[in-house]
């Protein structure tokens, strides 16, 4: 570690303690399972983790939440959402992002609150703010805390803590809501997310190590992956094997990007 990161780390102890008890927005990934795990070594047991399960996340990532809570030690709760509920969210706008995160922090900081918890916490790293997020706006304003990006951790940063503190969490890919795969204008539905989710599921199952996104077009799925899993995928039998899966959950057209995988692809083309 070296002592910028150590200063860091630091800073982020230091902010933790002077919180007293907190909640933690954990969705079971690398930040919010770093951030919870060092609530706990910072405030023990003053910290709740609070995991929202809904259609927008994927069916592997709560079993993960969950697993990964027991091995901290934190008081575990799951709330249930589903923004399907939402009109401004299902019309898919640029927005949509916002609309989301206003309705699920807003019930999680409602949860927090009844049992006992007046501060919630999320995983905002400090990189985040190089993307278009909208929903940081409805953290905000919300009141709602990001230490991590409040202690200058980025992205890597986080990675080298995790690995440091022993979290099997430090190589995890990053994985976002399943929304973030539907072009904005095309509207959310049950149907498009669980067809994302099983594809990429199958991708995964099938031996894809990094990073993976099913991009929904309609009739079309656009695979995107690390550049270093392009040219196996295209290799028989297990091009054979996606395409006639894809089909069977009812796309007509499976397509490789060849760029690879790329956080934010589908903000291409928005002025921010």
């Amino acid at each position: 570690m070296t002592q910028e990161l150590g200063e860091k780390f630091e800073r982020l102890r230091q902010a933790l303690g002077d919180l007293g008890r907190v909640a933690v927005a954990f969705s079971g990934g690398v930040d919010s399972a770093f951030l919870l795990k060092t609530a706990r070594d910072v405030l023990g047991d003053e910290v709740l983790a609070l995991t929202a399960r809904s259609p927008l996340a994927p069916s592997r990532e709560l079993e993960d939440a969950s697993r990964l809570a027991r091995e901290t030690g934190a008081v575990h709760c799951v709330v249930d959402l589903n923004p399907l509920e939402l009109a401004d969210f299902v019309r898919n706008g640029p927005d949509r992002c916002y609309v989301c995160k206003k309705r699920l922090m807003g019930e999680l900081r409602r949860v927090a609150a009844a049992r006992g918890f007046d501060r919630l916490l999320d995983g905002e790293n400090a990189d985040d703010d190089r993307d278009y997020r909208p929903g940081a706006r409805a953290v905000r304003e919300l009141g709602i805390r990001s230490p991590l990006r409040e202690a200058g951790l980025g992205k890597e940063d986080i990675r080298t803590l995790s690995r440091e503190l022993g979290l099997s969490t430090w190589d995890k890919p990053s994985c976002a809501c399943l929304a973030s795969r539907i072009p904005y204008g095309s509207p959310v539905s049950r149907e498009k997310l669980e067809q994302i989710d099983r594809a990429e599921a199958f991708l995964l199952e099938s031996g894809v190590a990094g990073q993976v996104r099913v991009r929904h077009h309609g009739e079309f799925a656009r695979i995107e992956t690390g550049r270093e899993d392009l040219a196996r995928l295209v290799e028989d039998p297990l091009r054979r094997r996606i395409v006639e899966h894809f089909e069977s959950l009812g796309f007509l057209f499976v397509a490789l990007d060849l760029q690879g995988y790329s956080t934010g692809s589908m903000n291409r083309g928005l002025e921010t």
